[in-house]
């Protein structure tokens, strides 16, 4: 098996690091339409990387009107086995401070607004999503974050919340009340659909703030996250770099044959579009 061929989601700037070279975009077309933006790809040593700015170049979309399916579809289409997420969270542990790095290993899903299948008409298929994050891709993330001198937790549950407003005070502590210990807006989606897509899925979260719900400190504001989240994206490319450089070739994980006993559709019921439109996804199960 060659070399891995890694996909990296998050914010600009992650693809300027001086070491990558070959650095260009390309544009990719998708069944669900066109990604966020521009693909960037580059490589680092042996590894090729592939960048997806989630949000676009210049932050142009809100975390509802992402198009998580047309990013996961054209990442696999390029042949990426592992998505390392870079996303901001807000805190709702004192343990978790702004500045430290969380790699979460479940989900509160909140949202209500956006699609989170590739499949449907006609097509019916169920997979595992016990434990969302692919945990070989976190160990090595973790493993990247400590040998860096990074404040890292190795386990969490993220709630993701609609937005784009932040949290209410009540749904803070409510978040709380039930064991959560970050939260953001955009993750969900990625994981569920890099399930479906039968690729390892891990997210470096950079803690921004405490959210709302602890008494005495200020109210989360756009001036202070972003103030922290540019000082967080040093610290989150050493721990890319690394992490990077120590994904191995072969996926040892059932990441990559989640979709194996996941479809329940008779296989001379799915109509022929759909065939054709998630060929890169189910095709090696229908023969």
């Amino acid at each position: 098996m060659g070399a891995p061929i890694i996909g990296v989601i998050g914010g600009s700037g992650l693809y300027q690091m001086s070491e990558i070279e070959g650095v260009r975009e390309v544009d990719i077309k998708t069944p669900f339409g066109k990604p966020s933006d521009r693909l960037i790809r580059g490589q680092l040593g042996n590894v090729e990387l592939i960048f997806l700015p989630r949000h676009g170049k210049g932050h142009r979309w809100l975390p509802t009107e992402i198009n998580f399916r047309a990013n996961i579809f054209a990442l696999k289409k390029l042949g990426v086995g592992q998505i390392i997420s870079v996303s901001a969270v807000g805190s709702l542990r004192q343990e978790i401070a702004p500045g430290h790095l969380v790699v979460p290993d479940q989900f509160i899903d909140r949202t209500t607004q956006r699609p989170s299948t590739f499949f449907g008409r006609g097509l019916v298929a169920h997979v595992s999503l016990a434990d969302p994050f692919c945990k070989d891709l976190a160990a090595t993330l973790i493993d990247a974050a400590r040998s860096e001198g990074a404040q890292v937790h190795a386990a969490g549950t993220y709630v993701c919340m609609e937005g784009p407003q932040f949290s209410t005070r009540a749904e803070s502590l409510l978040h709380r009340s039930w064991g959560a210990d970050v939260i953001g807006m955009t993750n969900l989606q990625e994981a569920k659909l890099a399930r479906e897509a039968e690729i390892c899925y891990a997210t470096m979260a950079m803690v921004t703030d405490y959210d709302c719900w602890r008494a005495g400190h200020d109210d989360v504001t756009v001036d202070q996250i972003v103030a922290v989240m540019h000082q967080n994206a040093a610290n989150a490319a050493k721990v890319l770099r690394a992490a990077v450089r120590a994904v191995p070739a072969e996926r040892e994980c059932a990441c990559a044959s989640a979709m194996q006993h996941a479809i329940l559709t008779s296989r001379d019921a799915i109509p022929a579009a759909t065939r054709k439109k998630l060929d890169p996804i189910i095709g090696k199960y229908l023969g």
